[in-house]
Order: C-alpha cells, then structure tokens, then sequence
C-alpha cells in the first residue's frame, strides 16, 4: 500500500476502479497528479477490475513512465467483481493497514478532476465532522451539470419516472428523484458514487458498501445506510469533476439509454432491502401503471410508442410481480 510521505499519516486514499476504461483512468490519474501532490498525505489506489492482462499492463507502463509510482498503487484482479466488491476489496484493505485512511474518495475511471476539487471536499469534512460523505459537482464534457445530487426513490418518483409528462412532473417536483443543484454545499439524501468522499469513522460504524449491489443503486443505498447510523450526506459543488457518463457501463440517463437487466436488479434490491415487501409491491404497481399511462399518453399524442413500450414490457418483467420477492 501506497503510504504518505514522511512521519505523516495517510490522510486521504483515493479509489479508482478501471474496467475495460483504461484510457480513462489514465486520463483520470493525470489530472490527479497536481491534487495529490498539493495533500502530501494522499495516495491513490487503481483496482483493475478483471479487463485483462492487456489492461494491466497498459496500466503499469504508464505509472513507471510517468513516475506515478510513489502515490499510486494497482491492484490487479482477474475478474470483474463489481462497484461495490471492487472498491470494498481496496477499502478493507487500507483500513487493515497500519496506517489507515482518515477520508477515502470512491472516483469513477471516467472522470477528470478539476483543480481544488479534492482540497475542497477533504477541507469540508474537516469543518463538518457530522457529515459522512460528500459529493462533487459532476459535470460532462461541455460543462453541463448533471444528476448528482439526488433524493431517494420513492412511489412519486417512480410514478413520475414512468409518465415522464411535464405537468405531472412538475406535480411531484418535490418528490422526484432529481434534486435542485445548490450552488453552495448543501445537504442532500445522497450524492453520485463517480465521486463520493467518505469518513474513515463513518465507515466504521455504517460498515462496507453492500456487495449484493453489482452495480447501480448502491450509493443510493450507502447513503441511507449512512442517514440510518446518524451520519448526513451533503453535496459541495466548489469539488469540480469532469464526468464522461456512461464510458464503461454505456448507460446513459441524457440519451435516454436502455437500463441493463442488473440495473432493474438492483432497483429491486434497493426497494426490498430498505422498503420491505409491501413497499415494493406498491412502487413497482405504481411504475407499471405509470409506464401504461406514458405508453398510451405517447399514441394518443401520435408520438413515438416504441420507447414507452419498452419501458412499459421492461417495468413488467423485472417486477416482484414476475421475477419475485427474492431480492
């Protein structure tokens, strides 16, 4: 393990996962260089997360190439385990250490952090020691600003996500999932885990992210787990990250992709685990209708039905209506 430079502990270790996104993360840890130089008792810890040999070795070329060596640390895998078993493996593994972390930053592969970014969470934690995550503004390429942060998914939001019309949607503003994007730090339900800074003793008491999360809804579901321990969760938009959405999973919410059937999983996880049975039953009844509602709403309008159909057959399938109770 990577450690801080001199008598000082590690303050700060930052977790990239790379799965098939080499190029990215090292775009990812080149703009890392000047952040990690400017907190002496920062380190960073790539996971490559079963790409391949390739993969590896690309990585290892360019961290003896550019001398990343001595704050950048690879742990090789050689399968995909996962967002939550991949950075719970590098998590567990630094808090075992002798010098474990103070703060840990989950950081998405397909990011590039902006100057100040990680001074600027790391300084927040320090001034608020009764938040226990915190989350960067993520903006994409062109500088727009996207999703993050976000309230928890409920029945409204997921009737609103199956009509998708706008003066219901604004009906239910205040209950969607997409928060208002403050413009000072603010608290929040819970914030993008493409990057998401946790506290070592928030970690202690909340436990590791929960590994029957594959992928998706698990920072969603940390951020609760986190509120239920007493922890609070608030979004800092002076961090600036760069986020190319989408580069390994192909998941895209502004291009309105498919979601993947372990997204649909997940979802069902996350309601079963943290809502119970009846709950699940009522938002699932409650997105079906909805997507029913949308489809017809989009013929009537004359409007393309493929889409809402999709929606419609895709919100049946992964239902507890037909794939069951067993999350």
């Amino acid at each position: 393990m990577v450690s801080g430079q001199g008598p000082n502990r590690l303050k700060l270790l930052v977790i990239i996962l790379n799965y098939q996104t080499t190029r990215f993360t090292i775009d990812c840890l080149q703009s890392l260089e000047p952040e990690i130089a400017a907190e002496a008792q920062a380190a960073v810890v790539v996971v490559e997360n079963g790409s391949g040999q390739e993969a590896e070795q690309d990585l290892r070329r360019a961290i003896a190439e550019k001398a990343w060596d001595s704050w950048v640390d690879l742990i090789p895998l050689d399968r995909n385990l996962g967002f939550t078993a991949g950075n719970n493996l590098a998590i567990r593994r630094a808090l075992k250490s002798s010098d474990p972390p103070e703060y840990i930053l989950l950081l998405n592969s397909d990011t590039l952090v902006l100057p100040g970014a990680i001074t600027a969470l790391m300084h927040f934690m320090e001034d608020h020691p009764a938040v226990g995550i915190a989350g960067s503004r993520l903006e994409g390429p062109e500088g727009s600003v996207q999703g993050s942060p976000f309230r928890f998914h409920g029945i409204a939001s997921e009737l609103d996500r199956g009509l998708v019309i706008g003066p219901f949607s604004r009906l239910v503003s205040r209950w969607t999932v997409y928060d208002e994007k403050p413009q000072s730090a603010a608290p929040v339900d819970w914030v993008a885990g493409a990057s998401m800074m946790l506290r070592g003793a928030m970690i202690a008491k909340t436990g590791l992210l929960d590994e029957r999360f594959f992928a998706y809804f698990e920072d969603m579901d940390y951020c609760l787990a986190a509120k239920r321990k007493g922890w609070e969760t608030w979004y800092v938009p002076q961090s600036r990250i760069i986020h190319f959405e989408g580069a390994s999973s192909g998941v895209r919410p502004d291009l309105d992709t498919r979601p993947p059937a372990y997204w649909f999983q997940a979802r069902r996880r996350y309601f079963l685990k943290n809502g119970g049975m009846i709950y699940t039953i009522l938002t699932d009844g409650a997105l079906i209708t909805a997507c029913a509602i949308g489809w017809l709403y989009a013929i009537i309008r004359r409007r393309n039905g493929g889409s809402p159909l999709i929606k419609l057959k895709d919100s049946i399938r992964h239902s507890v209506f037909v794939a069951g109770l067993r999350a």
